[in-house]
């Protein structure tokens, strides 16, 4: 019996040893930064993977399973092994036997499952080594990763040391610009109660939906959907997902670096003109040939290489964007009010003109709000483990962030309504100023505020640009298997600055058409997400979270749906003209 016993135990020793062997010569992982602190990366470099099924009374069961390549990252998290004390010696009869009066208890951390050193001994010294060393790092790590090696050549998630300051730059950057100086506009239609009531039910709204994407990058255990339209597959499906989702985050992302290019290079021509002043030269550059200027600084900037590396940039965009904010309200706060100003809301000739009208004025409140189709992507630069998410720094940044939109965005239309009124023209704040006031303010803090709006408008140019140099680079990626060279990275970056200048010179119309697409474009910040949550995340049906969800989301939808048809009764009263080559 005792025979039987001990030839048991030497074969469990072997199975147990070449288990480990295997386990340990099929697993490779790479730590970068300074004590696991930077980015931790562990893949398992082969068609296995080892995934822990369950824990039962004390002993981990740990099977492989061939499984096929996957190109999404996966996270694997592996629970930590309890520490308890050594037990016991236990006779073959199985009664306990007491330690010898002079041994001392061992200190020594032994595991309680079958490939403890106890049942490997005599070779246990080593292999209880690995062990610790396996467990500390996987304790302090937290997880393993299947990586996708296409994600570490990609723009986006190339760098992952994001932090949470990194965050609140690029968040603050993507969510103040031009949109905000033309909500005064919108209460020239809505007047003082509906206007602030709107505009405040918009900010709590989206700033909502935001923490839902925070909370949904990584809602699936061992899944990181590090940008929109990847999301939306998971939520709605493949097919569903991509055609909900791509239209309105390209034109997010290349109609507003268009848009871009066209006001930066109109404001620089602006300042030209206010700086030079009547000494300037009988030739000046012309719209289009600012155009140009603009875009080729825009292409200058856009060969920093991913995400993390324009954070700079949108540090100045972000200061630039607080700081001309603030001087647009104050000189027009500052200034005598024009003498027939009234904040009455502008009269329609009939009721469904009136109600086109309030609808336009919503449109334009709900697009002030912008940046979300770029929020997965910023949380896609940073570190992520089970001890510490990445959602945490990222809500911690976009707090911040959003706090300055609002130190902003309410300021501006607060003040430029009491300023302008009902006289506001449809350029906003930045236009009113400059046609009430350009004789009365300082030549130099009016050139001085044109002068930030066009440092904004070149560092916004490459966040919103970079999910379309991160879809280039992933088809040609894809097709050749090895990552962009700096000369394809450059060539496509160029093509893309001058193909939307060409956009902008050549249909210069689509101004006439931004009501009407941005409709189409708003459940990406007001219902899209909201859907999201309640597809993925699946609250208890009927629960207040569940309504509410679903409540948000039909609401959004009916908004995109009354914006979007608002934008073509704009094109049908104003009516369209289409001059091709001839921008303003």
């Amino acid at each position: 019996m005792v025979v039987i016993q001990d030839v048991q135990n030497l074969m469990l020793r072997a199975l147990f040893f070449n288990y480990y062997i295997f386990l340990c010569s099929f697993t490779y992982c790479k730590t970068t930064g300074n004590k696991y602190k930077g980015d931790q990366e562990c893949s398992i470099i082969s068609s296995f993977q080892f995934q822990v099924h369950s824990e039962t009374q004390g002993f981990h069961f740990l099977h492989f399973q061939v499984m096929d390549e996957r190109p999404e990252t996966e996270l694997i998290s592996i629970p930590a092994t309890p520490r308890v004390s050594t037990p016991e010696i236990q006779t073959p009869s199985g009664q306990r036997s007491p330690r010898p009066a002079g041994q001392k208890s061992s200190t020594a951390w032994t595991p309680t499952s079958f490939i403890s050193p106890r049942f490997l001994s005599p070779i246990g010294t080593p292999m209880k080594k690995v062990l610790i060393n396996m467990k500390g790092y996987l304790e302090e790590v937290g997880h393993l990763t299947k990586l996708n090696p296409q994600d570490a050549w990609l723009p986006i998630t190339e760098s992952r040391n994001g932090n949470a300051h990194y965050a609140a730059f690029h968040n603050l950057n993507a969510g103040v610009g031009f949109q905000a100086l033309v909500l005064p506009v919108a209460f020239a239609f809505l007047g003082w109660s509906w206007g602030i009531l709107s505009l405040t039910i918009a900010y709590c709204w989206q700033l909502y939906t935001l923490w839902i994407l925070v909370q949904l990058h990584e809602a699936v255990p061992g899944k990181r959907y590090n940008r929109y339209v990847e999301l939306a597959e998971a939520a709605f499906g493949e097919r569903l997902g991509v055609w909900l989702a791509l239209f309105p985050t390209v034109y997010l992302s290349a109609g507003t670096a268009t848009a871009l290019i066209l006001i930066g290079g109109e404001t620089m021509k602006l300042f030209f003109q206010i700086v030079c002043g009547p000494l300037c030269s009988s030739n000046p550059l012309t719209t289009v040939e600012w155009y140009l200027v603009f875009t080729s600084l825009c292409i200058v900037l856009s060969q920093l290489p991913n995400l993390n590396s324009i954070a700079g940039l949108s540090l100045v965009g972000a200061i630039t964007a607080i700081t001309y904010s603030t001087m647009v309200w104050v000189l027009s706060v500052s200034q005598q009010r024009p003498p027939i100003i009234s904040y009455e809301p502008l009269s329609m000739p009939s009721s469904s003109a009136a109600l086109f009208s309030v609808m336009n004025a919503l449109g334009i409140v709900a697009f002030a709000f912008r940046g979300h189709n770029l929020v997965l992507e910023i949380q896609a630069t940073m570190p992520s483990t089970f001890k510490n998410p990445a959602h945490v720094p990222m809500w911690r940044g976009a707090k911040v962030a959003y706090f300055f939109i609002a130190m902003c965005l309410f300021p501006v239309a607060i003040g430029g309504f009491w300023a302008y009124g009902n006289l506001m023209p449809s350029g906003g704040i930045l236009n009113a100023l400059y046609a009430f006031h350009s004789h009365s303010i300082p030549r130099g803090l009016l050139a001085l505020t044109f002068l930030l709006v066009v440092f904004n408008c070149l560092s916004s140019f490459q966040i919103y640009s970079m999910p379309a140099f991160d879809n280039f680079e992933a088809g040609y990626t894809s097709r050749t298997n090895r990552p962009c060279s700096i000369w394809v990275r450059s060539g496509f970056r160029v093509f893309y600055g001058f193909v939307s200048f060409f956009i902008g010179v050549a249909l210069p119309f689509l101004s006439s058409l931004a009501g009407l697409l941005g409709g189409l474009t708003l459940p990406v910040t007001f219902a899209y997400p909201c859907f999201m949550w309640v597809l993925i995340k699946r609250p208890p049906k009927y629960s207040f979270n569940w309504y509410f969800n679903w409540i948000l989301g039909w609401l959004g939808v009916a908004f995109s749906l009354a914006f979007s048809i608002g934008g073509i009764w704009s094109i049908v009263n104003n009516g369209l003209k289409l001059k091709f080559f001839k921008p303003n």
